[in-house]
């Protein structure tokens, strides 16, 4: 018979919950009872299961840990693909962008033509289906070509809106004015109105510029002015702002490449039309050409006032300009030549066909979307810019990203757009063509010129008794400066209406001084017209290829919203 103590009897009465019982240690994985002596053991201690029954609690930490570098490996792409993964603008049947541009003031013609040009294919693709099944909705806000304002805008764009990208913005000083916001949010900007060497030069990823830069334009035109007229006093008058600037130095360093210098400069404030003293010191420095770089209400002005004070010159305009609203307020008073560069030909012109196929396009679609408005350069460029940007678009498929759009316009080789123009983009390689033009003003209308070494300007006619030979030679010549501050003194100095009241007429020019014009009758070739040909292509400039179809055959889309 088995004796029990009073304490084994008192257990065996009210037994202990499990696990809690003296001398036995249970685990909820394995439910084995093992003697708490043998764990007490020293040699239990050392072995590895009691370590790894130790480490059971760490090793969700453990875990956690381990996994941290393969977790950073995978996020390692940078910031870019976290942002993609929104797609910030885009929905199942719409893609927003956004536009600042000038529709009110002083240069509102060129932010209008610009803005209709692209439009009109943006409406024809939205109209047959969109880029794969999204239509493009443009909202476009006027900046009067201010940079206070364009820098608003696109604040607004990037904090308030839902937009996918900026397209179509107008003006140098303007654009440049976002483009630290454009790299801190990283959105395309694709097809600017303007050929500023700072959307180039430092290369940026999302900036994607379609035409010729300025130092192209200027350098071809100073080329054509040396070389083929034989020309070597050259003045510069330009807008003092950041565009001026830009085709001040591009001027600066084509003349210097030739061994020359601007024989003199003359500026005026951005917005007025106060050209007086810039115009003293060209007179003074009797120029033989004058190359603008400016708008067209003070470049109209400029060249009226020059005439009137005498001066006998070619007066050269670059694209910005806006060469049909210039043609429009000179009409057939101007004698000296004018003339103008441009990144495309005039959309009407006979030659055109052969050198931009796709303004027949342009044609048909303004006049279908804006019936009342007239074909022009600015808006055949802003047309470009949209086709551009819808191919891009469409290469990106349906499944939309910032860095998926950037990655298809790089992929854009020869892509054509008729005739002898192609568009390239590359990842190193942020402008799309390299074609410059010149035309030069006849009949109140801008016509391609076949051969530059036709324009020529007008002797300087002989000293009438009793007056100076060379108007203006009493002037002050001097270092640059801010133009328009104050009245101007000498009111002998320039001819004509030398104040700010006095009417900017001019009497009719007699035709019989007008210089033998050469029109574009004949088709222009390379090798004898380079006026027509790309502007001193680079070396990696693409191969011409076949032309396209006047409409491609993969829709792209495009709206305007208010």
């Amino acid at each position: 018979m088995t004796t029990r103590t009073a304490a084994s009897r008192a257990a065996a009465r009210h037994p202990a919950p499990l696990g809690r019982v003296r001398g036995i240690c249970r685990s909820a994985a394995s439910p084995t009872a093992l003697p708490a002596a043998s764990l007490a053991q020293p040699s239990f201690r050392r072995s590895a299961g009691y370590r790894l029954l130790a480490l059971l609690p760490l090793f969700p930490l453990l875990l956690l840990l381990a996994l941290l570098p393969l977790l950073g490996a995978c996020n390692a792409d940078s910031p870019r693909r976290q942002e993609d993964a929104t797609a910030p603008g885009v929905t199942d049947d719409a893609i927003h962008l956004a536009s600042s541009l000038a529709l009110t003031g002083h240069a509102s013609y060129l932010g209008v033509q610009t803005l209709r040009g692209a439009l009109s294919y943006i409406n024809h693709i939205n109209d047959t289906g969109g880029v794969h099944g999204r239509r493009i909705l443009l909202t476009a806000v006027d900046d009067g070509y201010d940079p206070p304002r364009c820098l608003a805008n696109t604040q607004r764009f990037l904090i308030d809106g839902d937009v996918f990208a900026l397209f179509s913005y107008v003006g140098t000083p303007t654009t440049m004015r976002v483009l630290p916001l454009v790299e801190e949010a990283r959105i395309p900007l694709v097809g600017m109105f303007t050929g500023a060497n700072g959307l180039r030069e430092p290369f940026n990823r999302y900036v994607f510029n379609v035409r010729a830069s300025y130092y192209q334009e200027t350098k071809a035109a100073v080329r054509h002015l040396v070389r083929d007229l034989g020309l070597t006093r050259i003045a510069v008058f330009y807008q003092y702002d950041a565009y001026g600037f830009d085709g001040l130095t591009g001027t600066e360093i084509a003349l210097r490449e030739l061994g020359l210098a601007p024989v003199t400069r003359g500026s005026y404030v951005r917005g007025t039309t106060k050209v007086e003293e810039g115009l003293r010191r060209i007179l003074a420095a009797d120029a033989q050409a004058v190359v603008m770089v400016g708008t067209y209400e003070p470049s109209a002005r400029f060249i009226r006032l020059a005439e009137q004070a005498g001066l006998r010159a070619v007066f050269h305009c670059l694209s910005f300009t806006g060469a049909e609203e210039l043609a429009r307020l000179l009409g057939n008073a101007p004698v000296n030549p004018v003339t103008m560069s441009q990144v495309v030909p005039p959309p009407r012109a006979k030659e055109t066909p052969d050198l931009l196929a796709a303004a027949a396009d342009y044609v048909q679609l303004l006049r279908r979307y804006f019936p009342d408005e007239t074909p022009n350069t600015i808006g055949l460029e802003g047309y470009v810019n949209a086709r551009i940007l819808v191919e891009g678009l469409r290469r990106a498929g349906r499944d939309l990203t910032r860095e998926g759009f950037v990655q298809a316009l790089e992929s854009l080789r020869d892509y054509p757009l008729g005739g002898s123009t192609y568009v390239s983009f590359s990842p190193e390689s942020r402008q799309g063509m390299n074609q410059v033009y010149f035309t030069r003003l006849h009949d109140g209308q801008f016509e391609l010129i076949r051969d530059f070494r036709e324009v020529h300007p007008l002797p300087a006619p002989p000293p009438v008794a009793g007056q100076e030979a060379s108007p203006g030679q009493d002037a002050p010549a001097g270092s640059d400066s801010v133009p328009g501050q104050g009245s101007v003194p000498g009111q002998g100095s320039v001819p004509g209406p030398s104040h700010e009241s006095a009417p900017d007429s001019v009497s009719a020019p007699n035709p019989g001084r007008t210089p033998t014009l050469s029109g574009a009758e004949q088709s222009p070739r390379t090798d004898a017209a380079p006026a027509l040909s790309p502007a001193f292509p680079s070396a990696s400039s693409p191969a011409l290829s076949p032309a396209s179809p006047a409409f491609p055959a993969t829709p792209g889309s495009a709206e305007a919203r208010p």
